[in-house]
């Protein structure tokens, strides 16, 4: 990690491929979202260290991403927890040379590659956040995933107000543990997927599931261990591999998006068929999550 602290702000030195306005655009995507908020440019966001909460502001200042803390300067140690955070969180250590030589010479990717160049996987650190944001967004519009968000977090999260504004935390496992599924079907919630939220909170809060333990597996046992998990299927998994874990080979290849973003990019009547999204994507070994990544960022122009 390439940072410098200045006791009252973080300087954080990103990779050369960073784009700082395309990491904007996809943060910017629901105006429901409340798990940050984007001002003249920066970016303001609540996290949790050691159970203190840390209001950081997120800027981009000649090539350095500038890390600012507007209500009072925290601990050494505490900054150096945001730093890294932010570090995870925009995927800061992945070298995309090798995705950019791929995409320039792929028939698909080649299209869009130069047009993003610099977006990161903006990334869900929290692996409880993470899936549950994966199971609210099954089989439903993005915009009503991001409205039954919004109300779990302001129902159930913490939150921070400064200056007239309130800032939200994603609720803990362990809250989310202890409720009932009426709690969840009372916010419009489907029965099944209250229980697969309650039951994954129980999963983390009684040590069956966390991120550590994930870390310690290779792709396949991490997949296997996640569909485990009632309400985790395979497309649950790589989503939550791609955005929580880094795997650059998760691919959530039934994902409706990518086949949207496919079937513009191509031109075509049709959405294209999962044995042809196999063949486009022979090329992509190594980097299907970026490719994925890429094509979904189509989708907002």
């Amino acid at each position: 990690m390439n940072w410098n602290d200045f006791g009252t702000y973080v300087e954080i030195y990103p990779p050369e491929e960073f784009n700082f306005n395309e990491c904007l655009v996809f943060l910017s995507r629901s105006s429901l979202e409340v798990l940050h908020q984007i001002k003249a440019g920066s970016v303001y966001k609540l996290i949790k260290v050691n159970e203190t909460f840390i209001l950081f502001k997120v800027g981009y200042n000649n090539r350095s991403i500038i890390v600012e803390f507007p209500i009072s300067t925290p601990s050494e140690e505490s900054r150096k927890q945001a730093a890294e955070y932010i570090w995870e969180w925009l995927d800061l250590d992945q070298d995309l040379a090798g995705f950019y030589e791929m995409a320039a010479k792929d028939r698909i990717l080649s299209k869009i590659s130069n047009k993003y160049y610099g977006l990161r996987i903006i990334g869900i650190p929290d692996l409880f956040e993470s899936l549950i944001w994966a199971i609210i967004g099954q089989q439903i519009n993005l915009t009503f995933a991001y409205t039954l968000k919004k109300r779990f977090v302001e129902r159930f999260g913490e939150s921070l107000t400064f200056n007239g504004n309130t800032f939200w935390l994603f609720p803990s496992f362990e809250k989310i543990a202890s409720i009932d599924v009426e709690d969840l079907k009372k916010l419009q919630f489907t029965g099944r997927k209250a229980e697969y939220i309650i039951g994954i909170a129980k999963s983390m809060d009684n040590g069956d599931l966390s991120k550590e333990i994930l870390l310690n597996q290779d792709y396949q046992q991490v997949k296997k261990t996640l569909t485990e998990f009632r309400g985790i299927g395979p497309w649950t998994a790589d989503y939550v591999m791609m955005k929580c874990l880094h795997y650059n080979t998760s691919f959530p290849i039934g994902d409706a998006g990518l086949h949207n973003a496919l079937k513009n990019l191509l031109s075509s009547e049709r959405k294209p068929a999962i044995e042809e999204i196999q063949e486009f994507a022979e090329n992509w070994d190594g980097w299907q999550a970026y490719a994925t990544f890429y094509l979904w960022r189509s989708l907002y122009e």
